[in-house]
């Protein structure tokens, strides 16, 4: 018998004893086994009553989109609930000084920058600064029939007073006036109506 014949028979007979004497033993084993139980029983009762005395308050105020960047108005709205009564209100209020800026950019664009500034000068302030400036405002000569600029606007100005814009400090006609006054009563009697209930 060759030597490599030799070991080959003497690595099986390891490999074999190794199998008798530790792996068919843990094979043959019984394998261990766990059992566990449990029983509970729950007995629950729940008796709930629910009582509601008021409805929720729903009055929602209107929702005003003015967020287009050409539009020169801002959304105003409200609302005020009671247990008993609610209303809400929306409206849009003109941005004139917003709607002056527009037009006189347009007109601008356009090339027509005695017009832009004519557009302009309708404010009171830019009125005043631009004949502090020494520049004053343009302005249309009914006697002559022709636009005026610089001295001669100047001159025409001076001769026409009640022509150059002033603050404006207007008062209420009577129908803003009506409707500021039926939205104060309307105000006082929900406040009333939300305290007393």
């Amino acid at each position: 018998m060759s030597n490599r014949l030799r070991n080959n028979v003497i690595a099986l007979g390891i490999v074999v004893c190794f199998w008798i004497i530790f792996v068919l033993p843990v094979m043959a084993a019984d394998p261990i086994v766990t059992q566990s139980t449990s029983t509970s029983t729950v007995d629950n009762t729940t008796n709930t009553k629910t009582r509601v005395l008021t409805n929720p308050p729903s009055a929602i105020s209107p929702s005003i989109n003015a967020s287009n960047s050409d539009l020169c108005v801002v959304g105003v709205s409200g609302a005020v609930q009671t247990m008993i009564l609610g209303a809400s209100f929306g409206k849009t209020v003109v941005d004139t000084n917003c709607e002056r800026l527009k037009l006189s950019k347009l007109l601008f664009d356009l090339g027509m920058k005695v017009s832009a500034v004519s557009i302009l000068c309708q404010d009171e302030r830019v009125h005043r600064a631009m004949k502090n400036s020494g520049t004053p405002c343009p302005i249309f000569d009914e006697a002559t029939g022709e636009g005026l600029i610089g001295k001669e606007a100047q001159k025409v100005w001076d001769l026409n007073p009640k022509l150059i814009p002033e603050a404006k400090n207007e008062p209420l006609n009577k129908g803003a006036w009506l409707e500021k006054l039926a939205s104060g009563i309307i105000s006082v009697i929900l406040l009333a109506l939300l305290v007393a209930g």
